[in-house]
């Protein structure tokens, strides 16, 4: 049977977490957030001190650990039996896998791990590669983004509204900084799939974004 899947890609900020989770959520299929992925593996190698040892033991730590996504009334990540949720919203998290992911032996070792999230009756796939190199094949593909200073706006509220202390120029720094070495790495860079529509968020709200993104599906 051919599963569909529908790819949401765009850069760190734009809204695809929240865009992918509320769409997987009315269309009643699969999530799966590549981020995440990344994001709990740098939090593993940083907290087993693993990332200065060496690409072969990163690649057997990405290997070994557990991941799971639970999504129904709010997102929930699971690594290893504990909530990281709340982790992965760090960007010192953000930087490293953003480095990590430059790394072409990491990639082919979560690789697979992505693909097993394809299952009936559909998945919904948030990253910056699903279209053009995780699911290339997709029926459904999209390129979210919005400008920078948006997404550091965006970033900026989310951090106070959990009580972290940011600075928003910072922010704005470390997005750029990011953005350029997604778009300028060698293996699976950040562009913008030929067959995706292109949808900017910077002056969309939330609903504006899914309403649209779903009328692509259905």
């Amino acid at each position: 049977m051919d599963i569909p899947v529908l790819t949401i890609d765009g850069p760190s900020g734009a809204g695809k977490g929240t865009v992918s989770l509320l769409v997987a959520q009315k269309l009643g299929w699969h999530y799966l957030d590549s981020g995440t992925i990344y994001r709990a593996l740098a939090l593993e190698i940083t907290e087993k001190n693993v990332f200065e040892a060496g690409v072969a033991d990163i690649v057997e730590v990405a290997l070994a650990m557990d991941l799971v996504f639970e999504c129904d009334e709010e997102r929930l990540v699971i690594l290893d039996g504990q909530d990281i949720t709340d982790l992965l919203g760090l960007e010192s998290t953000a930087n490293m896998a953003s480095k990590i992911a430059a790394i072409p032996e990491i990639r082919a070792a979560l690789l697979q791990k992505q693909h097993y999230f394809k299952q009936p009756p559909g998945l919904v796939a948030d990253g910056r590669d699903m279209g053009t190199v995780v699911f290339p094949e997709a029926a459904y593909k999209v390129f979210l983004t919005a400008s920078a200073s948006t997404r550091a706006e965006r970033r900026h509220k989310q951090l106070k509204k959990k009580g972290i202390d940011a600075n928003i120029l910072q922010i704005t720094a470390d997005i750029e900084e990011r953005d350029q070495r997604d778009r300028e790495r060698q293996i699976a860079p950040l562009v913008f799939a030929t067959d995706a529509i292109y949808i900017d968020s910077s002056n969309m709200s939330i609903e504006a974004v899914v309403e649209e993104v779903l009328s692509l599906v259905r």
